[in-house]
């Protein structure tokens, strides 16, 4: 999600924050298999694509994040995956770890879009979500310069080294972990290893309760960690990112739950989901039923969620998709947000031309002006 320019110091500092992450860069160098020694399970049958659940920790678990380096985790997860081919499922960073749902398609199948006479157009194209635009003409100059010269089989060998990155879940994590961790060394002013070992994963059938039970997992551990009582409440993790209007973690969790990629409300996927989420992460308490010996969903309000069948009222949608209230938001018809943004327009930069921002998750026509993710749900 592109942020709306803003005269709120909290949004504009939280963006000079994230300007490393958000960048464009240069290829890694000596991209490599990342064996490490440990065996791992890949799906390498006829089937269109396998989900994995990936799992890693920080060094010891001694390097803990705050809400910007969680936000930036975030960013890096969603434009590695754009990049790589890899679809996000759901996700959840916690404050030494993250759990990530992914599916990796069939790599000849996804590399299709490739072919043809148009397709290192394409390719060069999709190149841009991680590269900059200098880069990818220096490649395109340096492509034809080979051609040129009569070295047309290296300009192939060039182009192929860029697609062994696609549709691959180690190298996808790699970069992920590396990319986050020069970003974050550099912000703190560390130096060395930030994740330990090599990442964890477990191959997950990519339908069915196998892979509804393993989402719900995930997105469950904010509860399971006493960090919020209900999973929408915590704003890193893929269901309260659906919540929030993304389409991406929408498309995400319907694929979860074997919907359609766009029924997260013509489906009732949102409703489903929220009922499977307290059905699955109730808190156990002893042979007593006094003391909790596994925290999660407490019983009463499972019930609530159970008996309301997941949904949930205008209000509560209205205060997720907003997420908080803070110096210089204003809520309200587009036609308010927009005479704002008229008698206020010299407070922003000069490529704003309108400021009426539609929050899409709301069934009523509310508009904003600006998209809000500064700081989580309160």
């Amino acid at each position: 999600m592109k942020h709306a320019q803003s005269s709120d110091p909290q949004a504009l500092l939280l963006e000079e924050q994230l300007v490393g992450v958000n960048a464009k860069t240069g290829l890694y160098p000596g991209a490599r298999s990342w064996s490490g020694g440990r065996h791992r399970i890949l799906g390498k049958g006829s089937l269109e694509s396998y989900c994995y659940h990936v799992m890693s920790r920080t060094c010891g678990g001694e390097v803990f994040f705050d809400e910007v380096e969680k936000e930036a985790l975030r960013r890096v997860i969603w434009r590695m995956a754009e990049f790589s081919g890899i679809k996000v499922v759901t996700y959840c960073l916690m404050s030494n770890h993250f759990h990530l749902l992914a599916e990796v398609p069939h790599r000849q199948t996804w590399l299709e879009r490739f072919a043809g006479p148009q397709g290192e157009a394409k390719l060069l194209e999709h190149l841009s979500i991680l590269y900059s635009r200098a880069y990818v003409g220096l490649l395109r100059d340096e492509l034809a310069d080979l051609r040129a010269r009569g070295m047309a089989v290296l300009a192939e060998q060039r182009l192929e080294a860029l697609k062994k990155r696609f549709c691959d879940l180690s190298l996808f994590v790699k970069e992920v972990k590396e990319r986050f961790s020069r970003w974050l060394n550099k912000r703190r002013g560390r130096r060395g290893t930030l994740w330990m070992d090599r990442f964890k994963s477990v191959l997950v059938e990519g339908k069915g309760e196998p892979l509804r039970t393993m989402a719900a997992y995930i997105d469950l551990n904010p509860v399971r960690a006493g960090l919020v009582k209900d999973p929408k409440d915590y704003r890193w993790c893929g269901y309260a990112e659906a919540l929030g209007g993304s389409r991406r973690a929408q498309r995400g969790l319907c694929k979860a739950q074997g919907k359609p990629v766009d029924g997260w409300k013509s489906a009732d996927a949102a409703e489903a989901y929220r009922c499977l989420l307290h059905a699955e992460g109730r808190e156990v308490k002893d042979a007593q039923n006094e003391k909790v010996v596994s925290r999660g969903v407490t019983a009463e309000s499972a019930r609530a969620v159970l008996a309301e069948k997941g949904q949930l009222s205008p209000a509560e949608l209205v205060r997720l998709r907003v997420r908080y209230f803070t110096d210089g938001v204003v809520l309200g018809s587009k036609e308010f947000v927009e005479g704002i943004f008229d008698s206020q327009r010299e407070q922003f930069g000069p490529k704003r031309k309108d400021g009426a921002r539609r929050m899409t998750e709301s069934d009523a026509p509310f508009y904003t002006l600006r998209h809000l993710r500064v700081r989580p749900l309160e």
